[in-house]
C-alpha cells in the first residue's frame, strides 16, 4: 500500500508529466514531499494565478494539459484567475489544490474555501476527493477530461487528510465516464450539406478561431485544395502565415479593413473553432442575417450561441476538415478573391515616433520578422497585445495571448511554460508596464530555475487601453491611468541578475532587436513608447 500524496505522483507519472507549476503550503505538503522525491521537475512560482499561467503556456506548446499546483483558502483562490483565463480560451490544464481535513470541511477552520464550488463557473469539471481510493480514477478522468473534447482546466481538490491515506495502487488504463462522449467526427450528413453550400456560394469565406490552431495543416490544406479565403479571430492568428495569399488578416475592433470587409461582403461565412464574440463581431447577433453561416466547433454549446446557424456542425476540427477535404467542395471564386486582394493593404511604414519614443507597431513588426521561423510569441493585454495582433507576422510559430478573459500578467509566466514545454524554441513575451508589475516577481523564477525568456516591456508610463476608453467614451477625462513611482526597470534588470537593453529610437531598432535576441540567458528590452500612442 502507498499513501495518497505518492498516488498522486504515481498518476503524474503515469501521464507522462515531467514538469509542474506551483507554491507549497500546509494542505499540500503530503504530496510536495512525495513529489520531491520523484522525477518530476518542480517550478516554484511567486504567486500561484502566475503557476496556472505557466501551465497554460505549456500546455499549448506541448500540445497536453499542463499541472498547476496550489495550497487551500488563498493560494486556491489566488489561482482561480488563472483557471478561468484557461477555460475562457479553452487551454487543458489539471489544477491540483490541498484542502483542509475532511472531518473539518463546513467548519470555516483556517484557510479553509469552497474551492470547487468557488472555480465551478469557469472550469470544465471539478472534483473534491474524499476516499483515497478514488484518487488513481480521479487523475485518470481528469487529464481525459482537461484535453478531449472543447479542452479546458479540471480542478482536483484534495483534503490533507486524504493525501496521508493508504490505498492499493491501480492506475486505470481506460476511461468511461457516462454522459461524457465527445465527437470526433462530424456527421456525414451535415459535412454533405457544407460541402454543397460552399459549392453554391459565391462569396464564402472561412473564419478560424483558436480551437483551429490544433489543425493548422488541415485548414491550410483545405484552403488550398479549394482556393478558399480565409481571415482569423484574435485567438486564430497562426492558423495560416500572415503573408499567404489566402489570408487576409484579423478581423473584429483592432482587426484589419480587409478582414472586416470580407466578412461583410461575403455570402457564406464557415466559423471554424470560434465563438464569433462581440470583440471579433460587432454585433454577433445581426452577423447572418443575408449570409449563410456554418458553425463547426466541437463543443455544441458554442453553435449558434452569438451568431444565428445556417449548418451546425459537431466535431473535432482536424476531423471535419479532413471529411471536407475527401468531398474536394469548389466553386468559381476567382474573381471574389481577386476583389480580396485589392482590399489588402502593406503595413504602414514607420511612423517616425516622436523624438524619445519608439513606433510600437513598426517594433512589433520588427521583432516577429526576426524571431525564428518557429519560434513562440506571447503577448500580454492592453495595448501591447493589439499592437502585436496587428502587425506579428505568423509564419511557423505560434502566439499566444488570452483573449476570452484579457487577463494582465499572462505573458511573463505563460513564457515561462512555453520555453518549458519546447527548449529549443525561441520564446519573446511583451507586455505593457502595467501589466509587467503584475508578473514582474516571475523574472525570479526565470532565473532559479535557468528558463531563457526574452522579454519586452513596452512602457508608456500609462494604462493605455483604459486611457484610450476614457479618451473616446468619456470627454477625454482620464482616471488612475497614469503609472507614476517606477520601477526603474534596468535596475529590477540588474536585481534579478538579467541582461538589460533600452530602445528608445526606431533608428537604432534593428541591431538593438538582434542584441536582444542573440543575448546568451534571459533578457529585458525596454522600449520607451509616447503615452499618447493609441492603437486605431
Amino acid at each position: 500500500m502507498i499513501s495518497g500524496a505518492q498516488a498522486m505522483v504515481n498518476c503524474l507519472e503515469a501521464q507522462g508529466v515531467t514538469v509542474v507549476f506551483g507554491y507549497p503550503g500546509a494542505a499540500i505538503c503530503p504530496f510536495y514531499d512525495c513529489l520531491a522525491q520523484s522525477g518530476i521537475r518542480h517550478i516554484l512560482v511567486r504567486s500561484e494565478q502566475n503557476a496556472g499561467h505557466a501551465a497554460s503556456g505549456y500546455a499549448r506548446v506541448a500540445g497536453r494539459p499542463g499541472v498547476c499546483i496550489a495550497t487551500s483558502g488563498p493560494g486556491a483562490t489566488n489561482l482561480l484567475t488563472a483557471l478561468a483565463t484557461a477555460y475562457a480560451d479553452s487551454i487543458p490544464i489539471v489544477a491540483i489544490t490541498g484542502q483542509v481535513e475532511t472531518s473539518l470541511l463546513g467548519r470555516d477552520v483556517f484557510q479553509e474555501v469552497d474551492t470547487t464550488g468557488a472555480a465551478s463557473p469557469f472550469i470544465k469539471y471539478s472534483y473534491l476527493v474524499e476516499d483515497a481510493r478514488d484518487i488513481p480514477r480521479v487523475f485518470r478522468e481528469a487529464f481525459y477530461i482537461a484535453s478531449t473534447g472543447r479542452p479546458g482546466p479540471v480542478l482536483i481538490d484534495i483534503p490533507v487528510d486524504i493525501q496521508r491515506a493508504q490505498l492499493d495502487f491501480v492506475y486505470p488504463e481506460m476511461v468511461s465516464i457516462r454522459g461524457y462522449k465527445p465527437r470526433i467526427q462530424g456527421h456525414s450528413g451535415q459535412i454533405e450539406r457544407v460541402s454543397k453550400a460552399l459549392c453554391a456560394a459565391k462569396r464564402p469565406l472561412l473564419v478560424v478561431g483558436g480551437g483551429a490552431i490544433g489543425a493548422r495543416g488541415s485548414v491550410r490544406a483545405l484552403c488550398e485544395s479549394c482556393g478558399l479565403p480565409a481571415v482569423s479571430t484574435m485567438m486564430g492568428i497562426g492558423t495560416l502565415p500572415s503573408k499567404h495569399p489566402l489570408y487576409f488578416g484579423m478581423l473584429g475592433q483592432s482587426g484589419s479593413d480587409a478582414a472586416n470587409e470580407a466578412v461583410g461582403q461575403s455570402d457564406l461565412l464557415m466559423i471554424l473553432g470560434a465563438r464569433a464574440g462581440n470583440r471579433a463581431v460587432g454585433r454577433p447577433g445581426c452577423l447572418g442575417a443575408d449570409k449563410t453561416v456554418i458553425h463547426i466547433d466541437i463543443d455544441t454549446a458554442e453553435i449558434g450561441k452569438n451568431v444565428g446557424t445556417t449548418i451546425p456542425l459537431v466535431g473535432d476540427a482536424a476531423s471535419v476538415l479532413a471529411q471536407l477535404c475527401e468531398r474536394q467542395p469548389h466553386g468559381d471564386w476567382q474573381a471574389w478573391r481577386d476583389w480580396l486582394c485589392a482590399r489588402r493593404t502593406a503595413p504602414p511604414a514607420a511612423s517616425g515616433a516622436g523624438c524619445g519614443f519608439v513606433d510600437p507597431e513598426a517594433f512589433v513588426r520588427l521583432l516577429s520578422q526576426e524571431l525564428d521561423d518557429d519560434a513562440v510569441y506571447v503577448s500580454d493585454v492592453g495595448q501591447n497585445q493589439i499592437w502585436s495582433a496587428k502587425n506579428y507576422d505568423a509564419r511557423d510559430g505560434l502566439f499566444l495571448t488570452t483573449g476570452g478573459m484579457g487577463t494582465m500578467g499572462y505573458a511573463l509566466p505563460a513564457a515561462i511554460g512555453a520555453r518549458l514545454a519546447a527548449p529549443e524554441r525561441q520564446v519573446a513575451a511583451v507586455c505593457g508596464d502595467g501589466a509587467f508589475q503584475m508578473e514582474m516577481m516571475e523574472l525570479a523564477t526565470a532565473n532559479q530555475h535557468g528558463v531563457t525568456v526574452k522579454l519586452v516591456v513596452m512602457n508608456n508610463q500609462m494604462l493605455g487601453m483604459v486611457r484610450e476608453i476614457q479618451r473616446d467614451g468619456y470627454g477625454g477625462r482620464e482616471t488612475a491611468v497614469a503609472l507614476g513611482g517606477g520601477p526603474e526597470i534596468e535596475k529590477l534588470a540588474e536585481a534579478y541578475h538579467l541582461q538589460y537593453l533600452c530602445l528608445d529610437a526606431m533608428e537604432h531598432a534593428h541591431e538593438t532587436v538582434r542584441a536582444f535576441l542573440d543575448a546568451e540567458g534571459s533578457c529585458i528590452l525596454e522600449c520607451a513608447v509616447d503615452p499618447r500612442a493609441a492603437t486605431h
